[in-house]
C-alpha cells in the first residue's frame, strides 16, 4: 500500500463529504449552512488542489482541473460571504446565503468528477 495515495485518496473523498456536508439543508436556511463548515471546506480543498500539483499525468492534469474549478467556486462564495456579511448595508441576507451554497454545490460536483476520475484512475492500474 503506498501511503501518499492513501492520503491523496484521503483529501479528495474529505473535500467531496465536507462539501456535501455544507450544502445539504434548505438553500436559504442560516442554521443548515455554518461559516465554520464553509471555511474547512474550502481549506481542505486546497490542500487536495496542493496535492494534485505534482502529478505529471493526463489524468493528473484533469484532477488538477476539477480541483481548480472547485476552488475557484469556493473562493467565490467566500468573497460573496465576506462582502455581504460586512460591507452591505443589509448584511448576510439570504440571497447571499442562496449564491454561497450554489457556488459550493458547483465545487461539489468538479469535486464528485474528482472522485469518480480517481476511481476510473484506480480501476485501471494493473498490478
Amino acid at each position: 500500500m503506498n501511503p501518499e495515495k492513501v492520503v491523496f485518496g484521503f483529501f479528495i473523498l474529505l473535500a467531496l463529504t465536507l462539501n456535501f456536508g455544507f450544502v445539504y439543508g434548505d438553500i436559504d436556511d442560516h442554521t443548515h449552512h455554518h461559516a465554520w463548515e464553509f471555511a474547512v471546506v474550502l481549506v481542505v480543498n486546497l490542500i487536495a488542489t496542493v496535492l494534485k500539483l505534482g502529478d505529471r499525468s493526463q489524468m493528473g492534469a484533469v484532477l488538477l482541473a476539477t480541483s481548480l474549478v472547485a476552488i475557484l467556486q469556493l473562493v467565490a462564495g467566500a468573497l460573496i460571504w465576506t462582502i455581504a456579511a460586512h460591507a452591505t448595508a443589509e448584511g448576510f441576507t439570504t440571497s447571499a446565503l442562496s449564491s454561497v451554497v450554489s457556488l459550493a454545490a458547483g465545487a461539489m460536483v468538479a469535486n464528485v468528477v474528482s472522485v469518480i476520475l480517481l476511481i476510473i484512475e484506480t480501476t485501471m492500474l494493473r498490478r
